[in-house]
């Protein structure tokens, strides 16, 4: 679904990727793991034509991304739950799904299904959800977008226990439904389960690639630990 070969990009004269190489499978999920600071955001922002590759491969689903603008890109078949949520504060709920709504399974009947508080709070102004609903929300407008590749970044960070656990159990399902996932997320414990490919980023450069059963605590400790 997802290939990247070779990336460089940076900000300004500023290098940032040194070569990141990047595989989602058609109905799989990619978790792409490192500390912060290690290009993980820049990688999804190089995905998008936000900070535009200097050099490398991208395509999805063999189709070439670099050079198109961010917009055709979304058009293409991928969507985005940006750190930091993002959602369209005045608007409602309801609002915020059909902003971006494209036809296809995932309607905002599927993602009231998915997250029955946003049924609940359908007709509420995004700007006083909590953080949690705000995610949920973020996570159901990119849905309908109708993506064949979801990407998130972050999608649980500073969330209770009980509302993460709610996302994780509803990428979960994503995944069941055939969507392709790429997820940045800190919570290996949640990771590994969902996972069928894992990479690792060190100071803009790709380190380690493997599956979850080959990911042991001396590799963790090596590329994650403090």
């Amino acid at each position: 679904m997802l290939k990247l070969h070779g990336i460089e990009s940076r900000y300004g004269a500023i290098q940032a990727l040194f070569g990141v190489d990047l595989r989602v499978d058609q109905g799989g999920a990619t978790a792409l793991l490192g500390r912060n600071g290690m290009g993980k955001t820049t990688t999804i922002r190089a995905i998008f034509g936000l900070t535009p590759p200097d050099a490398g491969v991208i395509e999805l689903a063999g189709r070439d991304l670099r050079g198109l603008p961010p917009f055709r890109i979304a058009r293409l078949g991928i969507g985005l739950v940006p750190e930091g949520r993002r959602c369209f504060a005045r608007l409602t709920v309801d609002e915020n799904l059909a902003a971006t709504a494209r036809p296809g399974p995932f309607d905002r009947a599927f993602v009231r299904r998915l997250f029955p508080r946003l049924a609940e709070r359908a007709g509420q102004s995004a700007g006083t959800l909590s953080g949690g609903e705000q995610q949920m929300l973020a996570i159901g407008r990119a849905l309908t977008t109708n993506p064949r590749l979801l990407v998130l970044d972050e999608a649980t960070e500073g969330l209770a226990p009980t509302i993460r656990a709610e996302i994780w159990a509803a990428l979960d399902r994503l995944k069941r439904e055939g969507l392709s996932l790429l997820v940045v997320d800190k919570s290996l414990q949640d990771l590994l389960p969902l996972a069928d490919r894992l990479a690792v980023l060190e100071k803009g450069r790709s380190v380690w690639h493997g599956a979850p059963h080959e990911w042991t605590p001396e590799l963790r400790d090596r590329f994650l630990g403090v």
